[in-house]
């Protein structure tokens, strides 16, 4: 397949889930060595994520996205405190990139936040089962991240344990999103965003959704294509901390979220996002082998804390990032090309 043609590659990791072969392993291997070069996205089936965790975690979210705005907005924290409630139009993924959103407008989707590895408590709403199903599925999406840096480490031919030295206590991150927005309660003045141009931040997500159409991702040809998950399947892919080890020899692929309007009724759309992003302290910087001979380094040192902060300062704090230059790179060419 050529590298021009977009396609989101299955990939069964059961082998590295269960008991596979050396063989095996060295295929998904190799298959997410493609993915993660040719597009920055896969879906992920074989991940041992059972049914039953995830009925939990769609009932947690809609019991919490269900209530009304008031109790909403007293889990609303600071925009330096990464946790709690987001109100549609208060975030704009874009300036994470250091780029004004093409629409000129605050993203529409509303989100709830969990975490561990930052000293930070995490707020818990007052719903029914919500703690036990939200904290079930995170150690799932948890076990499922690492699972995938460890075939990380074999497609890159890293020692085994390299991403377990920078992610012993990670800086992890589960953000329950709504795109639900009742009906008479958004006047347009602009086309509608639902999440704006973004890249993720960390080494990468675990991502549950709805197979509703909203998704997209920019391919090689600098166009946006829709993108849902496979059945019975996650949708993975990688953030910019992976994309600053590899030094761009993997992607961390420019998407963002179209919520479809129909005769101004906006269609239900559900996802959730666990952000493996690594220690506070770890210091990314491209690695040795990730970089050929005479090929200039993409990208200088920097600690997950500091770029972390960066980006969160621009999508929850409304500054815009001026360190993610070649991420906004990619955001402005690829932004012309469609609109």
């Amino acid at each position: 397949m050529s590298l021009t043609q977009f396609h989101v590659p299955t990939i069964d990791i059961s082998p590295y889930v269960g008991h596979g072969t050396e063989e095996s392993r060295r295929a998904v291997a190799s298959d997410l060595d493609y993915a993660c070069s040719a597009v920055g996205f896969m879906s992920i089936t074989g991940h041992g994520i059972p049914e039953s965790v995830l009925d939990g975690l769609r009932r947690a979210i809609d019991g919490f996205f269900a209530l009304n705005p008031a109790d909403k907005a007293s889990y609303i924290m600071p925009p330096d405190v990464n946790r709690g409630y987001t109100a549609p139009k208060s975030e704009s993924l874009s300036l994470s990139l250091g780029v004004e959103s093409a629409t000129r407008m605050n993203d529409f989707f509303e989100a709830f936040n969990v975490g561990t590895g930052d000293g930070v408590d995490n707020v818990w709403p007052a719903v029914d089962g919500f703690v036990d199903a939200v904290e079930t599925y995170f150690a799932h999406a948890a076990r499922v991240a690492r699972t995938l840096t460890q075939i990380f480490a074999d497609a890159l031919g890293l020692a085994p344990d390299f991403f377990e030295s920078i992610t012993n206590n990670s800086l992890d991150t589960l953000r329950m999103n709504n795109y639900a927005l009742p009906p008479g309660e958004i006047e347009l003045d602009g086309e509608l965003d639902g999440m704006g141009e973004h890249t993720d931040y960390g080494l990468v997500t675990v991502l549950w959704a709805d197979q509703v159409a909203g998704l997209q991702v920019v391919g090689s040809d600098l166009r946006w294509h829709d993108v849902s998950p496979a059945d019975d399947a996650v949708l993975i892919n990688l953030g910019d901390l992976t994309a600053r080890l590899t030094n761009d020899r993997w992607l961390s692929t420019l998407h963002r979220v179209r919520p479809p309007v129909v005769d101004g009724n906006i269609v239900r759309r559900r996802s959730v996002a666990f952000f493996h992003d690594g220690n506070l302290d770890a210091t990314i910087a491209p690695l040795d082998s990730c970089v050929e001979p005479g090929e200039a380094l993409h990208y200088e040192p920097v600690t997950v804390a500091e770029h972390i902060a960066a980006k969160l300062a621009g999508s929850r704090g409304g500054k815009s990032n001026t360190t993610a230059t070649r991420e906004a790179a990619r955001a402005r060419a690829a932004i012309p090309a469609l609109r």
